[in-house]
């Protein structure tokens, strides 16, 4: 493909490390041109589903480039470290799962290698630092012009490890959703698509799952179980220190409080499951 000098890194490698700093030094040594956008190095530790929706929902507001995605509790295993070819860009990063819903938000899957060739990686391959010695010189050779082919052997896209889809069970009376991020204002987005959204009233009941640590929920309208919210298009569409249910950025529904976190008000963490009702 022509040389692409834009290159996004997505890790889990935080900022306390010298791991960041090592691949852009890689990066810079093969493709001193090439323009480095990171997207956070804050993903939670080994959090791979909480990476892969990060890097689905950006990917596609950057420049075509080659995106690097590494949050890889499996470095050193046997899972495969790949390169996808896309529509609109190319990524790269381990076979876990945390790849295949970026490409499809890059218009899916077109071709796919396995990284294998010797001469495009570190003289010295780290058992546990495959960001640096793998995926950063592999990125800077795409970024250069290099031929994906030249990476490594094709493989069949189809065989590529990919996550469970998330829980989202719809019905009359709403529907309930699986959280898949908690982002750094403590809004917190489950799996469902806004859609669902359009069958509520104006205002909705929040119920948290029971294992859940929080206080005993407050009775709503009935006496049922639940935390009132507005159903709204953002924050202010609720009071000051209210509950909003609202469409995000991404298009998936959000639960947010207006000047404050959700993620405290009910107690939750990505893989619990919320309902919403009307």
């Amino acid at each position: 493909m022509p040389a692409t000098p834009w290159i996004s890194l997505t890790t889990d490698y935080g900022l306390s490390d010298g791991f960041v700093a090592a691949c852009h030094g890689v990066i810079a040594r093969i493709a001193p041109a090439a323009r480095v956008i990171d997207v956070t190095h804050l993903v939670p530790p080994a959090d791979v589903r909480h990476g892969a929706a990060v890097l689905a929902q950006t990917v596609a507001y950057l420049p075509v480039g080659v995106h690097v995605a590494v949050v890889d509790p499996g470095v050193g295993t046997a899972r495969r470290g790949v390169a996808l070819a896309t529509p609109d860009g190319l990524l790269v990063g381990p076979d876990n799962g945390l790849l295949p819903d970026a490409a499809e938000a890059l218009g899916g899957v077109t071709g796919a290698v396995e990284l294998t060739n010797p001469a495009w990686l570190a003289r010295r391959v780290s058992g546990t630092f495959h960001g640096r010695d793998v995926f950063a010189p592999v990125a800077a050779r795409l970024a250069l012009g290099a031929p994906l082919a030249e990476a490594g052997p094709a493989i069949d896209p189809a065989e590529l490890v990919r996550l469970p889809e998330p829980i989202v069970a719809a019905d009359p009376a709403g529907f309930t959703a699986e959280v898949l991020t908690v982002d750094h204002f403590g809004n917190v987005q489950l799996a469902a698509t806004a859609e669902l959204l359009e069958q509520l009233p104006a205002m909705v009941r929040v119920t948290a799952p029971a294992n859940a640590p929080l206080p005993a929920p407050e009775p709503v309208g009935d006496g049922a179980p639940g935390r009132t919210a507005v159903r709204g298009r953002t924050f202010g569409d609720a009071r000051p220190g209210e509950l909003v249910v609202h469409p995000d950025s991404a298009d998936r529904v959000a639960v947010s409080v207006n000047g404050g976190r959700a993620v405290d008000r009910l107690g939750v963490r990505p893989g619990d499951l919320v309902r919403i009702s009307g």
